[in-house]
């Protein structure tokens, strides 16, 4: 992959080399009297195809419709776009806004990305007008008309939600964990970074061991907010018979206790977001994360079956619970609701992928639930899949052996997470969910930088050492899923960064805990796992492989200084 990061703010010279690569110079006294600026970015290129992503500043006058356009040297076509109205004809592109995003202020941003296809080279455009005056260059000037008509604008409020909450918008910081992180040597270069507020238990609504509060993190979060859009990202999780196949995140709930879930817990969190002084906010919601797939994967008939699995099947608990979610949450209008839909390590394979699609639509048409409830969907929450592998593809063949066939990929689909989410994403669309349907990538823990890092693909001896020399994630099997050793933090939380993908961001707090390393008593209801002990010899769901933790690890969503200096460590992209 390569990933370019090319500004254009000033009149600029641009050299394209075959790779892709562009080169601007930047004259600072144009740029500081340009009338707009483009930054556009490839941010994947495969020698065939790319994604851009587009920020546009204004800096005359407010507008309340915008169009971008630009032409293109080479023969690029761009196949689909998001967060922008985009029409190609021959080399020459205009990218308008959608109706939720026209109102583009003096000194403000706009962000819209695409996909593309080209051969030969792909070199920037040179030129880019906003409403027909040329952007990065002094004083531009009018080459066109530009759009007359305005459009209509979207406040974000309980009216109407807007298709990607991410665009335009500020993300919390929850405090809390911003204190936690700057504590650390050299947390400050993450600690202003958005984060995924828990909520794992009853008392967590109204706060535990004087911390915050539902409430108070929505109070902050107006202050943070001032004048601008800001999305709050809250993670529900609290299911009856919680996680039925790992203990360390089993939770307070017996497997029947689905009333008491509706009543003393989804209720009331319902009851604060429905508050209209909170309805200026764009709420995410992450709706029980490590359930609906597992009675797929992990009951009667499967390797991995477990018994609790198998009770929570029978006594659809999990369907039901995650239905009412869904269902008084997306009464709130500006809510939005992302049910987790695992990770390609877990649901790549044939036999998982399509029966937990469906499983996801079974508990999003239940309760009163209806696909209309569901916003999107997000993966690799609390788990360490690498984001996109670059040094092999799932089609590569070694010798004549296919990559899927290598012990690693083990006859799995996908290599790696942004492939598995855009095929889950068409495969949701495809049974019935919404068109627009948008996906969430947890980055916080899946970055696999440092001195191990492969720059290359591996030796071609055979399609082990292919795969094994040149995969980033360098967990001992895909199943490990607890306190990883080697792992780094992942691509900083950012909005619409490819195709179908709403936000990358970090859901799961890095520097909080997946489980203790022994058992440790807790009035959590979080029982010891083998898979969080460093000395376990593993099981099938891991291919009696040694588990890869970390040592001496609190019991989950404590503070683990050790695993947080090396997510610091090992980042990637790494930290300044």
């Amino acid at each position: 992959m390569s990933r370019n990061r090319m500004a254009l703010l000033a009149a600029l010279a641009l050299v394209a080399g075959a790779s892709g690569t562009a080169l601007a110079v930047v004259p600072g006294a144009a740029a500081a009297a340009a009338a707009c600026t483009v930054d556009y970015q490839v941010q994947n290129d495969w020698g065939s195809g790319f994604t851009t992503n587009v920020t546009v500043t204004n800096n005359s006058a407010a507008k309340s419709s915008w169009a971008v356009k630009w032409s293109y040297a080479g023969n690029q076509r761009i196949t689909n776009g998001w967060n922008a109205k985009i029409t190609q004809s021959g080399t020459a592109v205009t990218a308008a806004n959608e109706s939720y995003n026209g109102s583009l202020p003096s000194g403000g941003s706009v962000s819209f990305g695409f996909q593309g296809a080209y051969s030969g080279s792909n070199a920037v455009p040179a030129t880019f007008t906003l409403d027909g005056v040329t952007c990065n260059v002094d004083g531009g000037g009018p080459t066109d008309p530009g759009p007359t008509d305005p459009g209509p604008t979207d406040p974000g409020t309980p009216s109407g939600r807007v298709d990607n909450p991410y665009a335009g918008a500020k993300v919390y910081v929850n405090p809390e964990w911003a204190a936690k992180a700057a504590a650390e040597p050299g947390g400050s270069r993450v600690s202003n970074q958005p984060t995924g507020v828990w909520l794992d238990r009853i008392a967590a609504i109204n706060g535990v061991n004087g911390g915050m509060g539902l409430r108070a993190h929505l109070d902050e979060a107006l202050r943070q907010k001032g004048s601008g859009e800001l999305v709050v990202q809250l993670v529900v999780y609290n299911l009856p018979g919680r996680d039925c196949a790992a203990l360390a995140s089993n939770g307070e709930l017996g497997p029947t206790e689905i009333d008491k879930y509706k009543t003393q817990y989804i209720d009331p969190i319902a009851a604060i977001l429905a508050d209209s002084k909170y309805s200026g906010l764009r709420i995410v919601t992450t709706v029980e994360i490590d359930s609906l797939p597992n009675l797929v994967t992990n009951v009667s008939g499967r390797p991995t079956a477990t018994p609790n699995c198998d009770v929570m099947k029978a006594n659809g608990n999990y369907q039901k619970g995650v239905g009412y979610a869904l269902n008084k949450l997306g009464d709130i209008g500006n809510v939005y609701n992302y049910i987790d839909a695992g990770h390609h390590g877990w649901l790549g394979w044939d036999d998982n992928f399509g029966a937990s699609a469906d499983m996801f639509k079974s508990a999003a048409t239940t309760e009163g639930a209806t696909v209309a409830d569901v916003h999107g969907f997000i993966v690799n929450t609390a788990n360490y899949s690498a984001l996109k592998e670059d040094n092999f593809k799932i089609t590569d063949t070694v010798n004549g052996t296919s990559v899927r066939q290598s012990k690693w990929v083990d006859w799995n689909r996908y290599t790696d997470e942004l492939s598995y989410a855009q095929a889950m994403r068409d495969k949701l669309v495809s049974i019935g969910f919404d068109s627009k349907l948008g996906m969430l990538i947890d980055t916080s823990r899946n970055g696999w930088g440092g001195t191990q890092r492969p720059t290359g693909p591996g030796a071609t001896t055979s399609v082990d050492t292919y795969v094994n020399g040149g995969r980033y994630d360098r967990r001992i099997h895909l199943g490990n899923w607890c306190n990883q050793a080697g792992a780094g933090l992942g691509e900083r939380p950012q909005a619409a960064p490819a195709a179908g993908i709403d936000a990358y961001v970090w859901m799961k707090p890095p520097g909080e805990s997946d489980g203790a390393s022994k058992e440790i008593p807790n009035n959590e209801g979080k029982g010891f796992d083998r898979m969080c002990d460093p000395t376990y010899t593993g099981n099938a769901r891991n291919g009696n492989s040694m588990s890869g933790s970390l040592p001496d690890a609190p019991i989950s969503g404590q503070w683990f200084s050790a695993q947080f200096r090396q997510l610091m460590q090992n980042a990637y992209p790494p930290l300044s």
